[in-house]
């Protein structure tokens, strides 16, 4: 019989550490996979058949956006994202990339709830989606010296390739307004071609 204790005096601090981002990191990618395929597979989002013979201005701000919400390509990106990320911080190798994927994904959920949600409803996912975002960061924080590794070699020494004239950095506004411009090139001659 296999028997685990926390407890005992042979288990470090540190071990139980480890172990509990093990169970974080399992509790937001288990969310983000259940949320995603809810999304994927028409279980969130949307209006009932009655709720869309409803009124706009009958609806409440909830309803409305769980409408909008509905729409592809947005739906299916969204539950992309949540899967993948979900993915992410299970895989050991890619948990840092799953930790920082998710914080940008919740706080936009955590955002909208906040906006759209009734008072009584929001209150709670306020608090969820709070204590997923505090688990997230422990787990950042558990994986600090990789990331000091990250930020530095993100952050240090980055420049350009080549030295250039001060003029240069002076026409910057000039010359991103010519490359906005050429963008549009293309679609011109397509809409000549076409239309």
């Amino acid at each position: 019989m296999l028997k685990i204790n926390f407890l005992s005096k042979n288990i470090t601090n540190e071990k139980r550490w480890d172990y509990f981002i093990l169970v974080a990191r399992f509790l937001l990618a288990w969310t983000f996979f259940r949320y995603g395929y809810s999304k994927l597979t028409g279980g969130q989002f949307g209006l009932k058949p009655e709720e869309l013979l409803t009124p706009l201005q009958d609806l409440n701000l909830f309803r409305v956006s769980w409408y909008l919400f509905d729409h592809q390509p947005f739906k299916a990106f969204v539950g992309v994202s949540q899967i993948v990320c979900g993915a992410l911080l299970l895989i050991n190798r890619t948990a840092i990339i799953g930790a920082f994927l998710f914080l940008p994904i919740v706080t936009a959920v955590l955002v909208i709830d906040i906006s759209f949600m009734p008072p009584g409803l929001m209150r709670g996912f306020i608090w969820r989606l709070t204590i997923y975002i505090i688990f997230d960061l422990l787990i950042l924080y558990h994986y600090k010296e990789r990331m000091l590794i990250v930020s530095r070699t993100i952050i240090q020494g980055i420049t350009t390739k080549f030295k250039f004239p001060i003029w240069s950095y002076l026409i910057l506004p000039i010359m991103a307004i010519l490359l906005e411009f050429v963008l549009f090139i293309p679609k011109a001659i397509y809409e000549y071609i076409f239309h």
